[in-house]
């Protein structure tokens, strides 16, 4: 595990000690995945808390439209202030939480570590609403918490157990679902103990 999940706080601090790390494998994956498929022009993909841009300098790089959101203001402005955002990219970006935010059909949604950070009214609400948003074909790629995470029991905060996820998984194909659990740090060097679950599943 390499302990850089997201944490509920100081997310300026975050982003600036993650934004530079590689895309998540999930969503190289996903992309991959995408490669080996026909598509009649450029493909939009929502990037759920998208940070700094780890994830979404990848997606524009490759030629994807992408509508970035955060809740953080300052996000938005590292990933557009980012050197290495290719010239013309097709990027807008969203200040807003995923309960609050508005994205439209698209081909994938991507979301590293960001959906767990929800109360689980809301984790319901806007995974419904993803699911809804995606086209036929389209991906989810993502990272849930699952229940024996050491942060089980936090407020405002969602977790699952491998039961829970196959039920949000249903009306999808899924391509990769790996449960992983190992005793490792945090950003800020706090001891953790991880319990994720790393999804990319495909709409049917």
């Amino acid at each position: 595990m390499s302990g850089d999940g997201g944490e509920p706080h100081d997310w300026p601090a975050y982003y600036e000690k993650t934004g530079a790390r590689p895309p998540r494998e999930t969503l190289l994956f996903a992309l991959d995945r995408f490669d080996t498929e026909p598509a009649t022009g450029p493909r939009l993909a929502v990037d759920l808390g998208c940070g700094s841009g780890r994830d979404t300098i990848e997606l524009v790089r490759r030629g994807w439209r992408v509508l970035a959101i955060d809740a953080e203001a300052s996000a938005i402005g590292k990933l557009t202030a980012r050197d290495d955002l290719p010239s013309g990219a097709d990027l807008t970006g969203q200040v807003a939480r995923f309960e609050e935010a508005f994205w439209p059909t698209c081909d994938l949604v991507n979301s590293s570590f960001a959906l767990p950070l929800m109360a689980p009214d809301d984790f319901t609400t806007v995974w419904s609403r993803i699911t809804a948003s995606l086209k036929p074909g389209g991906r989810i790629a993502c990272q849930l918490f699952g229940s024996r995470d050491s942060w089980t029991g936090r407020s405002g905060m969602t977790f699952h157990d491998r039961e829970a996820v196959d039920g949000l998984l249903e009306g999808f194909n899924v391509e990769m679902l790996r449960e992983e659990e190992d005793d490792s740090t945090t950003v800020r060097g706090e001891a953790k103990h991880w319990h994720i679950f790393h999804i990319v599943a495909r709409k049917v």
